[in-house]
C-alpha cells in the first residue's frame, strides 16, 4: 500500500515522469526479468525503477545486486531503492538521455529492462532511447520493455529495430505486456 501512495503522490507531482498509477505487478516483473541472462559480468541496465519491483524480480532470477545500474528520475524512489536493494548502482538521472545520466559507464551491457512511461513523450525521444539501449547490448539480446498499450509504445523501425511482445499479463493492473526490440 505505500508504495501505491508514493506513486500516486509521484503521478500528481511529476505527471509525465511517472508511468502508472500503481508499480508493476510481480507476474509482470517476473516476465521482464525472464528475458535477462543472469549469468555473466556485465551490467543490467535498469530504466525506471520506481518502487523496484523488477529490480527484485532482476535479483530472485539471479542477477547479482552489483550488477544492476538503474536510472531513476525520482530522488524519493532513489532513496526507497538505495534502502531495499544494498549493493546496485542508482544513478539518479534522466534515462532519455542515457549517455549523460551514464557517464562513461556501461558502454557496454548484458541487458537493458525499461519500466519508463515511453508513451508520455515524443515518438522520435522513444526511438532514440530504443537505439541508444540496443547499442550497449549484443546482437539478438532484447531492449526490454511493458507497456499496457495494444500496438506497442514503439514500432519496430526496417533497418534499425524489430518489435515483438508477449501475451497479455492479465493479473497485472492494467493489463500489460512486455515489448522486446531487437538490432534489425
Amino acid at each position: 500500500m505505500r508504495d501505491q501512495i508514493r506513486f500516486l503522490k509521484g503521478l500528481a507531482a511529476r505527471p509525465r515522469m511517472t508511468g502508472a498509477i500503481a508499480p508493476s505487478g510481480a507476474a509482470l516483473a517476473r516476465r521482464m526479468a525472464s528475458h535477462v541472462d543472469p549469468e555473466g559480468d556485465l551490467p543490467v541496465i535498469e530504466l525506471g525503477p520506481g518502487t523496484g519491483v523488477v529490480t527484485k524480480a532482476l535479483i530472485e532470477r539471479g542477477v547479482a545486486p552489483e550488477r544492476i545500474i538503474a536510472i531513476e528520475y525520482s530522488p524519493d524512489f532513489c532513496r526507497l531503492l538505495a534502502e531495499r536493494f544494498p549493493g546496485i548502482t542508482i544513478i539518479r538521472g534522466d534515462a532519455y538521455d542515457l549517455d549523460g545520466s551514464l557517464d562513461g559507464r556501461a558502454a557496454e551491457a548484458a541487458s537493458v529492462v525499461s519500466s519508463l512511461p515511453l508513451v508520455a513523450r515524443p515518438l522520435e525521444d522513444r526511438n532514440r532511447l530504443i537505439v541508444a539501449g540496443l547499442e550497449r547490448i549484443a546482437p539478438g539480446t532484447p531492449f526490454i520493455q511493458f507497456s499496457y498499450t495494444f500496438k506497442g509504445p514503439v514500432q519496430p523501425i526496417p533497418g534499425q529495430f524489430t518489435a515483438e511482445s508477449s501475451s497479455w499479463i492479465w493479473t497485472n493492473m492494467p493489463p500489460a505486456r512486455v515489448w522486446l526490440y531487437r538490432k534489425a
